[in-house]
């Protein structure tokens, strides 16, 4: 069992389907079910900051989180800047300010070039905005980035912004664990929780956040939309190493050699209802419950649920996907 004081946060990167203002609602039933915080991502949809801002004046309570922003695209000031706006404007919540090196099609589309030392460029990225939120004068010259008397014309009380790296693979989760405040794992299989975590403790004693992937509804009406969801995952190379290392190397494998050969529905098709479950569950509510307390249970600080809205009515599965998540920290 969890304990009753784990807290327990919801993203609403799965829900874009359900058009921005439904972020409102989504907050203010996270608040009403005592959700802690609330998280969005920044890809090529909408602005993460301009939505988590909207939140704060529905649901002051709520702590507001990025998951993730590409360090690629944002800068570190400017990174600063976003993070410490949404701080003021939030003062009695916390911030996190997740970041992750991206993949290289959404760079692509930004004109972004992929990362060839993604983690000497993350150990930078969150050096230098570190100094940006400290209010000081800044100065920086690295192999990244470049920085001259760039000051934070925000002021902040004691409470800061906090940094969140995304992570999957070893290298980067024991330097989340060594330099940021909170590691954010995603797409991760319950039973390989406890080696990630093993990986961030080498690092130091960062908040271990995971998404917890799930929907309440019948597994036959959405798998075809699970598959798809974790196909485009797979396809990328660290998606790829962290699944195989959690057991589904020959669903991977299977997968990446049908899609070389253009047969996607022969690739969606190698993804197992076994894979399906431990990654994008479908069950009913006690299931999903269940299913997210074994994060908690498995070494997860503070459980985030990515509802999947898969069903004729969307909005509803996520309403009782969130309903039963939260039964899983009451």
């Amino acid at each position: 069992m969890s304990d009753k004081t784990t807290p327990l946060g919801v993203t609403y990167g799965s829900l874009a389907v359900l058009g921005s203002r439904r972020i409102l609602d989504i907050a203010k039933l996270a608040q009403e079910l005592n959700y802690r915080s609330l998280w969005t991502v920044e890809a090529t949809g909408t602005d993460a900051f301009s939505l988590l801002g909207a939140v704060s004046a529905v649901a002051p309570n709520l702590d507001l989180a990025t998951g993730i922003v590409p360090v690629q695209v944002r800068t570190p000031p400017l990174a600063a800047m976003s993070a410490a706006t949404l701080q003021s404007l939030s003062p009695d919540a916390d911030v996190w300010l997740g970041l992750g090196v991206s993949a290289p099609g959404i760079l692509r589309q930004h004109g972004a070039s992929a990362a060839d030392r993604p983690i000497a460029m993350m150990r930078e990225y969150v050096a230098l905005l570190r100094e940006c939120l400290s209010g000081e004068s800044v100065t920086f010259e690295g192999d990244f980035w470049q920085v001259k008397r760039f000051r934070l014309a925000v002021r902040l009380g004691e409470r800061r912004p906090k940094i969140v790296m995304a992570a999957l693979n070893p290298q980067m989760l024991k330097l989340a664990g060594e330099i940021a405040d909170g590691v954010l794992l995603n797409y991760i299989p319950v039973a390989h929780v406890p080696a990630s975590v093993e990986q961030v403790r080498r690092g130091g004693d960062a908040c271990i956040f995971a998404y917890a992937h799930a929907a309440v509804g019948e597994l036959d009406g959405a798998a075809r939309s699970a598959r798809k969801d974790i196909f485009n995952y797979a396809m990328a190379d660290g998606y790829a190493n962290m699944f195989r290392a959690a057991g589904f190397g020959g669903e991977v494998d299977e997968l990446r050699a049908r899609a070389a050969e253009r047969d996607r529905d022969g690739a969606m098709q190698a993804i197992s209802e076994d894979m399906i479950q431990a990654i994008n569950f479908v069950g009913g509510a006690d299931e999903v419950t269940n299913f997210i307390r074994s994060y908690v249970d498995a070494g997860v600080e503070h459980p985030v649920l990515m509802p999947m809205p898969w069903g004729e009515d969307r909005y509803e599965v996520t309403r009782r996907t969130m309903i039963a998540a939260a039964a899983a920290v009451s």
